[in-house]
């Protein structure tokens, strides 16, 4: 008898192994778990408010103007704040400055119509959002917790709920400008004396310029060619390529194109890779530029702001 209640003792103990090896017991616990987190999920709320908030995130310092004595003064970038979810408890998005896209959460309080959002705090860029809700815009402040990491710790804000909309006419404006101001070229220039017929050198800063080709060429909507870009200029292939992202809501890193694109008021950054957002005629477009871009020259020439 003794030896039977063994067996059927070892028996119960393999089959219960080999339900854990399968995953079957780890399964039942984790579909149970699934369905109570399924169960308590709060309901949406406010859902008008959703949406992409776009806008002025300006603070106090120090400006270097190019020639000039330092003064201080407002400091301006461009910010956008995307509400994806209000339940009664929390508010959850993601914030976009420079490129850097960020994740949020925080409270809305009914009776005063405004928002804390917080970023998650493990970036020396992060801070508290406080705004305040006024129709379609969002006013206040941010500060950031680790005050000694940035330069400006406390920045205002000023927004305007747009709405993202992908548009292959999408253009640059005829009048934009059309130099690159983040990245100048030291050169040394030479020139000569005309009473002393000496020859002196002095430094000079230049930056790159693009030509008109970037309003005339759309790689969103025609399918480019390599006679249409073999006499193109650098900026002139960055620009025409990095137009397509755009449209797509791309946020940019580089300073140089936010610039470029910041200028329209139908840029809005709503995500860092939008790769399978792309046509398969952008696709072959990019290819194309990037092929050129690699081999192309810039233009250079001194400008006054």
């Amino acid at each position: 008898m003794k030896i039977l209640n063994y067996t059927l003792i070892s028996l119960l103990a393999a089959a219960l192994i080999s339900c854990k090896k399968d995953g079957k017991i780890s399964n039942i616990g984790k579909d149970s778990l699934t369905a109570k987190k399924d169960s308590v999920i709060a309901p949406e709320i406010y859902k008008e408010y959703y949406g992409i908030y776009m806008g002025d995130f300006a603070g106090k310092g120090m400006v270097t103007p190019e020639d000039g004595e330092e003064y201080e003064g407002e400091i301006y970038k461009k910010i956008s704040l995307k509400i994806n979810r209000i339940t009664k408890d929390s508010v959850y998005g993601q914030s976009i400055v420079d490129g850097n896209q960020r994740p949020f959460r925080g409270i809305f309080n009914e009776t005063s119509k405004s928002f804390v959002l917080d970023e998650p705090g493990n970036n020396k860029t992060d801070g508290r959002f406080e705004v305040k809700l006024n129709n379609d815009s969002l006013t206040g402040n941010w500060n950031a917790f680790n005050k000694s990491a940035v330069k400006l710790p406390l920045k205002t804000l000023k927004l305007i709920k747009k709405e993202f909309v992908y548009n292959p006419n999408f253009m640059l404006d005829e009048n934009s400008d059309l130099v690159d101001w983040t990245n100048p070229k030291s050169v040394t220039e030479k020139y000569t004396d005309e009473e002393t017929g000496k020859t002196e050198t002095y430094k000079a800063s230049k930056n790159r310029f693009a030509s008109d080709a970037i309003f005339k060429i759309n790689a969103s909507k025609q399918k480019l060619t390599e006679k249409e870009l073999k006499n193109l200029r650098k900026l002139d292939l960055e620009i025409i390529k990095n137009a397509v992202f755009a449209r797509h809501g791309y946020s940019f890193k580089k300073e140089t194109f936010r610039n470029f694109f910041e200028r329209t008021d139908w840029y809005i950054p709503v995500s860092n890779n939008v790769d399978k957002d792309l046509t398969p005629m952008e696709k072959e477009n990019v290819v194309l530029l990037n092929r050129f871009i690699q081999y192309a020259q810039d233009k250079y020439d001194s400008f006054g702001r």
